[in-house]
């Protein structure tokens, strides 16, 4: 499994500092959640871990070897990705949607093999997508266009799955659904890493927390030290309180 080593990164847009002297390390069998306000430079962090941006300083490597020596192919196969929910549906099914994830192992040219297609059906009926296999994406609600983009990055098999705020536009029911799936996969070997905004969630399942300030890390660990009240309050800027029921922690704003 490969390990994920950010080393002094930063990032500057058009004479802006997006991100500043990042240095990070993630390995296999996490579930990293990036917390932030946005404009915080979660998904320009998240870009650059995935080779779509360079850096202006510093790097990422993946096992001692820079994120942009791989080929795209190789890379692909590595790093799956979950963008945000923001793109108009192709006028695909379902299925066809999902069965790009394999395109890394078949190539464009190439007919998908049983293999191929069994761990496509095998992921469908585990997001619950079987049922919509052949509806077009077009016909889709944005919480089930985003369970299929999150399909077609399961199908990859990739030891790393990067995932771009994946909760936004789930119903409240597919967030826990999503997150326990998460869990079940950082605890079989995989690094997840995600950008979320609900506390709640990310402290039940997350296994690291990442909280980014205008391209800084303000604070990084565990769920237990880093999420509660005093530090939440000063991050948000809001007055909250935490109450712990089990092994759960819940956040209320103060009236």
């Amino acid at each position: 499994m490969p390990h994920l080593r950010l080393e002094k990164l930063s990032f500057t847009r058009q004479g802006r500092v997006i991100l500043r002297d990042l240095s990070l390390s993630f390995a296999e069998g996490q579930l990293v959640c990036l917390m932030g306000a946005n404009g915080a430079g979660k998904t320009t962090l998240l870009r650059l871990i995935l080779g779509l941006l360079r850096a202006s300083d510093g790097g990422i490597t993946l096992d001692g070897r820079a994120v942009h020596d791989f080929g795209r192919r190789d890379l692909a196969r590595i790093l799956a990705y979950v963008p945000q929910n923001r793109e108009t549906p192709p006028p695909y099914s379902v299925g066809q949607i999902v069965a790009m994830g394999r395109l890394p192992y078949t190539g464009l040219m190439r007919e998908s093999r049983p293999e191929d297609q069994g761990i496509v059906t095998r992921i469908l009926m585990q997001l619950g997508l079987d049922a919509l296999r052949d509806r077009p994406c077009t016909s889709l609600s944005g919480g089930e266009y985003q369970r299929v983009l999150l399909a077609r990055a399961l199908v990859q098999e990739t030891p790393i799955l990067v995932l771009d705020e994946p909760l936004s536009g789930l119903d409240f029911g597919h967030q826990i659904r999503l997150m326990v799936l998460l869990g079940a996969l950082g605890k079989a070997g995989r690094l997840i890493l995600m950008t979320a905004h609900q506390p709640d969630l990310v402290y039940r399942h997350a296994t690291h927390v990442v909280l980014l300030e205008q391209g800084r890390v303000l604070a990084q660990g565990t769920p237990d030290t880093i999420l509660e009240e005093r530090r939440l309050s000063t991050f948000y800027d809001v007055s909250l309180t935490h109450h712990d029921i089990g092994e759960a922690r819940f956040f209320a704003g103060e009236s």
